[in-house]
């Protein structure tokens, strides 16, 4: 079975940074791209960036891209996302996501699309105050 437990989320005012970590289970963690999503309140579940297996490429939504960054270590299991400059409209619920079957397209295809196929971790709330 497929476990994913993300952590680090918390309450920081805007311009802070956080650390969100996600450890997998249950699966080859090597073998799969991985991705972030959220979901803010009253909206719908986003992708907002997601990564390679290997980690060699990268896709960040316009709306964190030069704030977030994404990183995974394939030996620790754990999938990364640091986040900086917070701004209060990144109020949310952190996903971490994995695919349930491979993917041949693009990584960034991948990450526009919000599938409930996939396998999802429980998420971590994310807070951002004015």
């Amino acid at each position: 079975e497929v476990q994913l437990v993300e952590s680090g989320g918390g309450s920081v005012q805007a311009g802070g940074s956080l650390r969100l970590s996600c450890t997998a289970s249950g699966l080859s963690f090597g073998y799969w791209h991985m991705g972030w999503f959220r979901q803010a309140p009253g909206k719908e579940r986003e992708g907002i960036s997601c990564i390679s297996s290997i980690g060699d490429r990268t896709y960040y939504a316009a709306s964190v891209k030069g704030r977030f960054t994404i990183s995974r270590d394939n030996a620790k299991n754990t999938l990364y996302l640091e986040m900086t400059s917070l701004k209060p409209e990144d109020t949310a619920t952190y996903y971490c996501v994995v695919p349930s079957s491979t993917y041949a397209g693009q990584l960034g295809s991948w990450c526009r699309e919000v599938n409930d196929d996939n396998h999802w971790g429980q998420g971590t709330q994310v807070t951002v105050s004015s």
